[in-house]
């Protein structure tokens, strides 16, 4: 399956046009944009197609109900039974999940593979965790971070995506959708106790719980404070008394009402967002919980507004709480005397404080867990829940297209009262985030971006959230080490011609893309950028010839040791269709002195069964990284700092392992094989290429993964890459 050959270098895909510096830097990306050329659709679509919801059936063990018939569903939207127009079973992250979606929306079913089966886990699943940290204590802190430590190394797969994100923005530029563990890692390394708990600062404290009470006229509560306040206060007037007593806890209950909108905004627009991403989404809401006050704030329109951004994403919120089981205590939590037991317990307190949590959960399709110190278990248990569910979708009626309006959803299986089932509970008939205050929703505007400034829409498609696809656009960024120059990042980015709009002018098909990148560190600090234009003149016969290619764009620059992300945008000048690619890479200090290993750098060729291995024909890199069957792929990478042995003229002793895997299963495993250093002018870059067969893999998304292991110092490296065989 596997030959070795030491060819030095991989050949780059033409290059259409060098590399200019731009004059300024975008700012960091913000932490919500939905970009104006998005391909996602909201998967609430109310018109004369389908409305759809995910619905999973669970019995009283938890375990998920097979088999069922559309027929054995009762579906009712605001009371008024559903006839179910479409219906199907679907596995969470298969490749088919997308289709299955699009069908129910009333656009067409797309197509299985060539079995008819679902290829497990191609796509992978798309997973988010909000970390409430305006209501986690320090201990809370702690926990939630060695439980999304343990979740990165033994559940996230091969091709999850997954976010780490919180409530305050502490992360920072790291609150992003990715597969690179390292960039998980740091993410949660970041999340810090910001303690945000609300308490007034007069004696004896009193908690939001309390404040609450008050409010609602608790009077054993209402008599505790003022009791208090008369003794520390002889000759005060009780009418005075109760009345100071509810202004601390209006004040309070101000300051929470005020943060817990901010909390519930960030949930519904981190939701939102996600309305591009293809398939189911799953939120983790890990928060201690909060005290939601329904009688003075707009927190319920806040929670029936998350609840719609869950529908229109296709999202489902587990919340969870990091605080671990109740200590059934007694004692109250405002740490003041409390002989008669007139302030609500710790248990209490807790109770009030999880009810919201409950209440999201619910909401969104969910479910709520609480009171238990084996979160890790938790989460698991939430995966396996949450794998597969069933589409149901039906036409709305007129009354259900007036706009404006929440509509409540209710489904039970009939004649099953013993099973649960979970459902998304309502939406707004139209986006309440995008109608203006007259209730239209603004007419779409599609010569809006056509019209913009070149340099605002790549801005903007590089710094937006999710790629842009309008335009499809990939990069490939590597790095490698030079003598004399050091550490340097190649970037090459690739357009689709297919999708770039020409013109016969002078008898040749003429056209413009505008490009651009930016290289940000960990920090979200931009660094490094560019910006060019690529004119395009084809000849009328050389048009398909051009259409089978790509347009590329090559840039290379030094850079420092350091996590970093590459981030490039093109833009039909015509059209002013944009399309983006996003792409992390790592930098290893060199000057540790350990074992370190150049990016894979990878292309494909025709196979050529006449070809040995001594040969060392040159390859276009695969900017896509995706290959046909009749290719043979090829890498090439560089080992930096192996050791040699004792005496002048020792060599190093370096031995490389090649695997690829599937599904994080390995399909492809080499014999330690050791790297050849004959004849080598420089033994601190130490080259090793080889060529994988691909027509013995199926179809579907692999990890290149290589290995090098230095026997003398005793230590390893690694790196990988993603490909995709068609």
């Amino acid at each position: 399956m596997l030959k070795r050959s030491l060819c030095a270098a991989l050949c780059c895909a033409s290059i259409v046009v060098s590399a200019a510096y731009g004059q300024q830097a975008p700012a960091e990306p913000p932490a919500s944009q939905t970009p104006p050329d998005a391909q996602g659709e909201d998967v609430v679509r109310v018109s004369t197609d389908l409305v759809q919801t995910d619905v999973m059936v669970f019995d009283k063990q938890g375990r998920f109900i097979d088999n069922l018939k559309p027929e054995q569903f009762e579906l009712r939207v605001d009371g008024k039974p559903q006839t179910i127009s479409f219906f199907e079973r679907v596995v969470a992250g298969s490749s088919n999940e997308e289709a299955q979606l699009a069908a129910a929306r009333g656009g067409g079913g797309g197509a299985r593979n060539s079995s008819g089966a679902v290829v497990p886990l191609d796509r992978g699943r798309t997973i988010f965790f909000f970390i409430d940290d305006l209501h986690l204590s320090a201990e809370s802190v702690l926990r939630t971070r060695k439980s999304l430590l343990s979740f990165i190394d033994k559940e996230v797969k091969q091709n999850d995506q997954v976010a780490i994100t919180s409530a305050s923005g502490q992360i920072g530029f790291l609150q992003q959708l990715t597969d690179n563990k390292t960039v998980m890692r740091k993410a949660i390394g970041r999340i810090n106790f910001r303690g945000f708990t609300i308490r007034d600062i007069e004696s004896p404290p009193m908690s939001v719980v309390q404040a609450l009470e008050i409010e609602q006229n608790n009077q054993n509560v209402i008599s505790y404070f003022v009791e208090v306040l008369l003794r520390e206060n002889p000759g005060m007037r009780a009418d005075v008394a109760v009345n100071l007593v509810h202004v601390r806890a209006r004040n309070l209950l101000l300051q929470s009402d005020a943060l817990n909108s901010n909390l519930l905004l960030t949930l519904s627009s981190l939701m939102r967002s996600t309305a591009q991403l293809p398939g189911r989404k799953l939120v983790f809401f890990l928060s201690e919980g909060f005290v939601m006050n329904v009688r003075d704030s707009d927190v319920l329109e806040k929670v029936r507004r998350a609840t719609d951004a869950a529908a229109r994403s296709g999202t489902v919120v587990y919340t969870m709480s990091p605080l671990g089981l109740e200590t059934g205590m007694d004692a109250s939590t405002s740490g003041g005397f409390d002989p008669y037991g007139q302030l609500p317990t710790t248990s209490s307190e807790i109770r009030a404080k999880q009810e919201p949590l409950r209440m999201i959960a619910e909401n969104t399709g969910g479910r709520a867990l609480l009171n238990t110190n084996a979160l890790d278990a938790s989460i698991n248990r939430t995966l396996q829940e949450t794998s597969v569910y069933y589409l149901l979708a039906w036409r709305p009626d007129n009354d259900q297209q007036k706009p404006g309006k929440f509509r409540r959803i209710e489904a039970k299986v009939a004649g099953r009262p013993e099973l649960v089932v979970r459902v998304r509970n309502g939406f707004f008939t139209t986006d309440p985030e995008t109608t203006n205050k007259r209730g239209k929703t603004p007419p779409n505007r599609p010569d809006t971006a056509a019209a913009a400034p070149a340099s605002t829409e790549l801005q903007k498609a590089i710094t937006d959230v999710f790629p842009r696809r309008a335009l499809p656009t990939s990069v490939f960024a590597y790095f490698n080490d030079l003598p004399d120059v050091g550490p340097l990042l190649t970037i090459v980015m690739s357009v689709s011609p297919e999708t770039v709009t020409l013109e016969l002018k002078d008898g040749k098909h003429a056209g413009m893309v505008d490009v651009a990148g930016l290289v940000y560190n960990d920090e979200g600090k931009a660094g490094a950028n560019f910006k060019d234009q690529l004119r395009i003149n084809v000849a009328p016969e050389d048009l398909p010839a051009f259409m089978n290619n790509s347009l590329f764009y090559h840039y290379q620059i030094r850079i420092k040791p350091g996590l970093y992300q590459v981030r490039v945008g093109a833009r039909d000048a015509r059209t002013g269709r944009t399309g983006s690619a996003t792409q992390w890479v790592e930098i290893p200090d060199l000057a540790t002195r350990k074992l370190a290993m150049s990016s894979l750098i990878i292309g494909g060729h025709p196979a050529n069964p006449q070809q040995t291995a001594s040969e060392t024909n040159p390859v276009n890199i695969s900017v896509e990284r995706r290959f046909n069957h009749n290719e043979q792929l090829r890498f090439i990478t560089y080992v930096y700092n192996a050791q040699r042995g004792p005496g002048a003229d020792a060599a190093p002793d370096v031995a490389l392992q090649v695997q690829i895997f599937r599904d994080d299963q390995p399909v492809i495993t080499t014999a330690l094989s050791k790297l050849k250093t004959e004849g080598l002018p420089d033994m601190a870059r130490l080259p090793y290429a080889a060529e994988v067969r691909l027509d013995k893999l199926p179809v579907g998304q692999y990890v290149l993964s290589v290995t090098a292991i230095d026997r003398i110092a005793k230590s390893s490296a690694s790196q990988q890459v993603n490909f995709t065989i068609e």
